[in-house]
């Protein structure tokens, strides 16, 4: 059976109120020029100095899925999904080279030249310094452009699953990144068309988890 498809892109607040995560799919494919879309939203998120250091992987192919699913304790939603987007995060991004992000930014004007000429050595500087931190810029970065591709996915008519039930290793063996020590893995994150509903299981009151100014001054709304 063909999935039901939605003319009509849900706005952003409707995206984000309406999201659950899924963790039954069917196996209907994607089509091309939806995933097309899915991808071109995803890549659209910001990340620091645009370095954009994030390394999507759609994993598609049935071996790959069952491999991926094997990494992942065989969740089987992995195996469901037509295509599975694996966030992985490359903490040396921005000491490599910069030429292309630079030289894009001074082409559509959003970085003047002197801006140019300040990135090329204050990117690199920044970087290093982040020292430990690295790995951890990079994974915010990946898990920004993975809500991102929740988002645009549920507006689109198609369900996700934020998974972080996966053991890193072995993930990067699947995508053929074993040899790389340095590359993390952020998030796994399968996207399709549900199978069931999920119902809202609800939230925390603002008093509990939100504050003004300092912890412990509850925000009231």
């Amino acid at each position: 059976m063909s999935p039901i498809t939605q003319t009509q892109p849900l706005d952003v607040p409707s995206a984000i109120a309406k999201r659950r995560s899924i963790k039954t799919f069917t196996t209907d494919p994607i089509a091309p020029e939806l995933l097309k879309q899915l991808v071109e939203l995803t890549v659209a998120a910001p990340s620091s100095f645009n370095i954009q250091s994030w390394q999507i992987i759609l994993v598609q192919d049935d071996a790959q899925k069952a491999a991926l699913a094997a990494a992942s304790w065989n969740q089987q939603q992995i195996i469901q999904a037509p295509v599975t987007f694996v966030f992985a995060a490359d903490p040396n991004a921005g000491e490599e080279n910069l030429t292309p992000i630079l030289e894009q930014a001074a082409e559509t004007g959003a970085w003047n030249e002197g801006t140019v000429n300040y990135f090329k050595a204050a990117i690199p500087q920044f970087q290093a310094g982040l020292g430990d931190k690295r790995r951890e810029y990079a994974i915010k970065d990946a898990i920004i452009a993975a809500t991102h591709l929740v988002l645009a996915a549920e507006s689109l008519g198609l369900s996700t699953c934020f998974m972080n039930g996966w053991v890193e290793d072995q993930v990067k063996e699947v995508i053929g990144a074993g040899d790389n020590p340095d590359l993390a893995i952020a998030v796994v994150v399968p996207v399709g068309y549900a199978a069931e509903p999920r119902l809202n299981p609800g939230r925390l009151p603002f008093s509990s988890n939100v504050s003004v100014d300092r912890i412990g001054n509850p925000y009231a709304g």
